[in-house]
């Protein structure tokens, strides 16, 4: 699929999930964790809202903003690097929702669970994004990857989207034939955002 040995066709739709996951998880790790910094978690506590009403609302403009930036990173992968996207563009943009979903829900139980800003920003760069760039088959094969790195990569959604994009982006396969890493990202999507919610607690 890249006869003239192009780096540019293998790295960029192996960038734009990094990227991807970067935005999403450190906007929205700082989410709640902001909100007791600035003491207005008073507000969301008084709301008769439900826990997964106010996590919806949380990433729901999050979600939107990383949907928009995902279209303009192929557009401008296109335009700059000639890398274009030889499947479904919106088999692409509708599998990218469901793991922007996923990242933002891991970012919210990111936020969830620390008592800082600074603390969200550690568990996020250390625990979720420094193992992603490695242990995901961006700069390295997954094959020869320990037994315990390797199943730690299962469970990062950027893991399976790399296989995605890489598959629709440069081999113009759809969504069919990408069942075994569609699967796993809709799972780990739907666990993060629910734990999100249980980990979420209506007090300051």
């Amino acid at each position: 699929y890249n006869p003239e040995g192009d780096g540019g066709i293998y790295m960029i739709p192996g960038l734009i999930p990094i990227l991807l996951q970067v935005q999403a998880l450190l906007l929205s790790a700082l989410a709640i964790v902001r909100e007791r910094e600035q003491g207005t978690m008073e507000q969301l506590i008084v709301t008769p809202l439900r826990k997964w009403e106010l996590m919806l609302g949380k990433i729901t403009p999050y979600l939107l903003v990383t949907i928009f930036n995902t279209v303009v990173m192929l557009w401008l992968g296109d335009v700059i690097f000639n890398v274009q996207v030889v499947g479904s563009y919106l088999q692409l943009i509708g599998l990218s929702s469901i793991f922007i979903i996923g990242s933002l829900g891991m970012g919210v139980l990111i936020s969830n669970i620390s008592q800082s800003q600074m603390q969200a920003v550690y568990i996020a760069m250390f625990v979720v994004l420094i193992p992603a760039i490695i242990l995901s088959g961006l700069m390295f094969p997954r094959d020869g990857m320990p037994g315990v790195t390797y199943w730690f990569g299962e469970f990062l959604p950027v893991t399976h989207y790399l296989e995605i994009t890489r598959g629709i982006m440069i081999r113009g396969i759809g969504a069919n034939s990408l069942l075994g890493s569609i699967w796993p990202l809709i799972i780990l999507s739907v666990v993060y955002f629910t734990a999100s919610v249980l980990a979420f607690r209506k007090r300051i």
